[in-house]
């Protein structure tokens, strides 16, 4: 099914910003980027989806190893008790310390929700084969496992921009007609504004040209 994102502003790294732009997906993949106008007078089937904001490229989080392994998402029943933030530390392994196999998976799936919601759509492995679960639930997450870039902090955080890189280190590569349909959309105007306010302003994340996360 043809779908045209469309947004205030896209940003497709490695290329010239759009205003009013769109990008177009077919199937997984990215048909056309540009002008709205354009992509909707060239596709005039194509189903339409309006977002606030910018469109840019998935995020890539290179602290994902640690934040599947090393903390503690509590389950939203769990939130009187533990709040709602991961937990680290003293207070992860006090956890992990009676963690049976089912609650361990039940921490990894919501941490890659989590991740989904802030613009995620790639995470820097590697992920060992003594991991069966962990790999499980990446697989069925859709999200595609990359080698690390350089050299990584310790601990970790959600938000990719916490690391303090611009979105064309942050990103997970440049937008490509033809290329696989990774997006996320922020309720921001520009750059800048992402970088301050930080990926937790994600309301939409497109894995493979699937609608994977939509806050609104």
């Amino acid at each position: 099914m043809l779908t045209i994102h469309a947004a205030p502003l896209v940003l497709p790294v490695g290329a010239a910003a759009v205003a009013d732009g769109a990008v177009v997906v077919d199937g997984d993949r990215i048909a056309a980027i540009g002008p709205h106008e354009e992509a909707a007078a060239a596709y005039p089937a194509a189903r339409v989806r309006r977002w606030p904001g910018l469109l840019t490229p998935g995020l890539r989080q290179d602290r994902a190893r640690a934040l599947l392994t090393r903390c503690y998402h509590p389950d939203p029943r769990e939130a009187d008790e533990l709040g709602e933030l991961p937990l680290w530390g003293e207070e992860f392994e006090r956890i992990a310390a009676t963690m049976d196999t089912a609650r361990r998976a039940g921490s990894v799936r919501r941490g890659l929700q989590r991740m989904l919601r802030h613009g995620t759509t790639h995470v820097v492995g590697p992920f060992g084969a003594e991991e069966p679960a962990l790999r499980t639930a990446l697989a069925r997450s859709g999200l595609t496992v990359v080698p690390a870039p350089g050299p990584s902090a310790p601990g970790g955080d959600l938000d990719p921009f916490a690391y303090g890189g611009d979105l064309a280190a942050t990103a997970h590569g440049p937008l490509t007609v033809g290329g696989r349909a990774d997006l996320a959309v922020f309720d921001v105007p520009d750059e800048g504004a992402l970088r301050t306010g930080g990926a937790g302003r994600c309301v939409a994340t497109v894995l493979a040209g699937r609608l994977v996360h939509r806050a609104r």
